[in-house]
């Protein structure tokens, strides 16, 4: 894969997702989305496995965007915790949440890095799960608080 066979204004970057590399799923206001449920329920995921901690991006997004700076690209995806962001029911926002991501987004532009945000990547907050998840139309209205 060469870079000289692809178009001049080719993004090339890296992409992670929220549930996968934050870690933190219990800290700062964040409430329990469908994974930290599931991963609790025995003999669902090998080994017992699970991502509380994962790789730690929470509290490493500094070393882990500057490491993709290092590799000469161009862009981040990341995808935003519902669940981070709009913790309860209730609508109201989470600062802590929103100063993590707007931190993220700061960063990647300090570095002269585009950032580029996923708002859904199978992280539905625990409590839309219980009210039918996608199924009920009540998540179109929480979906529209959320964005």
């Amino acid at each position: 894969m060469n870079p000289q066979h692809w178009p001049k204004d080719f993004n090339w970057g890296v992409a992670t997702s929220a549930v996968q590399v934050e870690g933190a799923y219990n800290i700062d206001g964040k409430s329990f989305n469908i994974w930290d449920h599931f991963v609790r329920r025995r003999n669902k995921i090998a080994q017992n496995e699970h991502h509380y901690k994962a790789n730690d991006f929470y509290h490493r997004y500094r070393e882990d965007i500057l490491t993709v700076k290092m590799l000469n690209l161009d862009s981040f995806r990341f995808s935003i915790s519902w669940s981070r962001i709009l913790p309860n029911q209730n609508g109201k926002p989470n600062h802590k949440g929103i100063a993590f991501y707007n931190n993220v987004i700061n960063y990647c532009l300090e570095l002269g890095l585009e950032p580029f945000v996923t708002l859904y990547h199978w992280d539905l907050p625990q409590y839309m799960e219980n009210k039918g998840g996608w199924t009920n139309r009540e998540i179109v209205h929480s979906f529209n608080t959320f964005v």
